[in-house]
């Protein structure tokens, strides 16, 4: 009889991935566009086998079975067949005609018991057995079955660092099971791939990753979103990544108004709220130049309609507080008894738009009783930013320690897109 050849046995299925849902309140999570798994058969020429002569028959009686879809007689086949197969080419024959009777019968656990048969047997190296595993994933991800899934790209990776398919589907599938952390990760690991190999990572990957680490309540979030917003800048990229901040770390006034200060800079603001906000937390502190400042931005932007119930109070209140002059505050700083004194007169220089005068105040609060040196140096920074001496203000950004460091990362972050 013939010796069987792998050109008898029938091309191995073909997989595909779908895209993977993974979105979180704030900011939205677009969904990722999977490529098609590829068939292992046809990624890689059929090698040539030479099953041994005490297999011969039992691996020929198997594959009548198989291509008979003889579903009775099959398992007597393979168990008649594993207990002749000796040699590295033996089993693998067996492992792919077992993988052909399972893919015939859409059996996963069939199908992933034949994988493992053909990666045990040691005839084909971990590149081309890693493929079979990606198309092992695929089955899993269209059915939803994301543990099964993630367990077999993983062991893709495991047997082919280097395949990228699994390596793209490894963090969709991580993500479906649930497992956000390890999702994250796995974006991040493709994210610094990209970076190693001179590429920007794609968009909507660091958003996956960006998205699964802020469902996972992650610190790394944080640092992931502002990589994301230094990497493509945009108004909705900002706001989406202070939101992450704000909603996992909960900031005072202080440090909520900076993120205002930093979203105004970078033109971020894009609703009537967001300015009220903005107004409202400088009102907070009793500066009172500012909040206006931050209402008049709102109404030429024609967001706030000054005559809707829901900015009245705002609006009325500033009309009756004092807005600071020039002179006044020379006259304020003159006066002033305490360092903390001084850093506001020196808030209040920064929204009239003297930002050389509020760098003058900040530095005379720095060491003075009250003064946080961190809130100084941020304060400094934003000035110096605004006023659009970026190699000043990276320097005292740099000088920001402790909970503040965070902030001062954003406004850094802000520089590097700047020109």
């Amino acid at each position: 009889m013939k010796l069987i050849s792998t050109t008898a046995i029938a091309t191995i299925f073909v997989l595909s991935a779908v895209p993977a849902a993974a979105q979180y309140n704030t900011p939205d999570q677009p969904q990722q566009q999977a490529k098609p798994a590829a068939s292992a058969a046809q990624a890689q020429p059929q090698p040539k086998i030479n099953p041994s002569k005490g297999a011969t028959k039992a691996l020929q009686e198997l594959q009548a079975a198989v291509q008979k879809n003889d579903t009775a007689n099959i398992p007597a086949k393979i168990a008649a067949a594993q207990a002749v197969a000796t040699t590295k080419d033996d089993k693998y024959l067996l492992g792919r005609l077992q993988l052909q009777a399972a893919v015939a019968s859409k059996n996963n656990s069939a199908i992933s018991a034949a994988i493992d048969a053909i990666a045990a047997s040691g005839f084909l190296g971990g590149p081309e057995v890693s493929k079979f595993y990606v198309g092992l994933g695929g089955t899993y991800y269209n059915e939803k079955q994301y543990a099964q899934a993630a367990d077999a790209y993983q062991k893709a990776l495991t047997l082919d660092a280097a395949n990228s398919e699994a390596a793209s589907m490894l963090g969709d599938a991580l993500a479906g099971a649930g497992k956000k952390a390890e999702a994250a990760a796995a974006y991040q690991r493709l994210m610094q791939s990209s970076a190693a190999s001179g590429q920007k990572p794609d968009e909507g990957l660091v958003k996956r990753a960006v998205a699964a680490a802020y469902e996972a309540q992650s610190p790394a979030a944080v640092g992931l979103a502002r990589q994301w917003v230094a990497a493509y800048p945009s108004a909705a990229s900002w706001r989406d990544a202070v939101a992450i901040y704000r909603n996992l770390n909960h900031p005072d006034v202080e440090g909520t108004i900076s993120l205002y200060r930093l979203l105004h800079a970078a033109g971020a603001l894009n609703s009537g709220g967001e300015y009220a906000q903005y107004a409202r937390a400088a009102a907070d502190q009793n500066n009172f130049n500012e909040a206006q400042v931050a209402l008049d931005a709102g109404v030429n932007a024609k967001l706030i309609d000054p005559s809707k119930p829901e900015y009245s109070d705002l609006v009325q209140g500033l009309k009756t507080k004092p807005k600071a002059t020039a002179a006044d505050l020379a006259a304020a700083t003159k006066s002033a008894q305490s360092g903390m004194a001084l850093l506001r007169i020196g808030d209040r220089y920064a929204a009239m738009g003297d930002y050389a005068k509020a760098v003058e105040l900040y530095r005379m609060s720095m060491g003075k009783p009250g003064v946080d040196a961190d809130v100084a140096n941020l304060h400094i920074g934003m000035a110096l930013a605004r006023s659009g001496d970026k190699a000043g203000a990276t320097t005292a950004f740099n000088a920001v320690k402790g909970t503040r460091s965070e902030i001062a990362k954003f406004w850094l972050t802000y520089l590097s897109t700047k020109a």
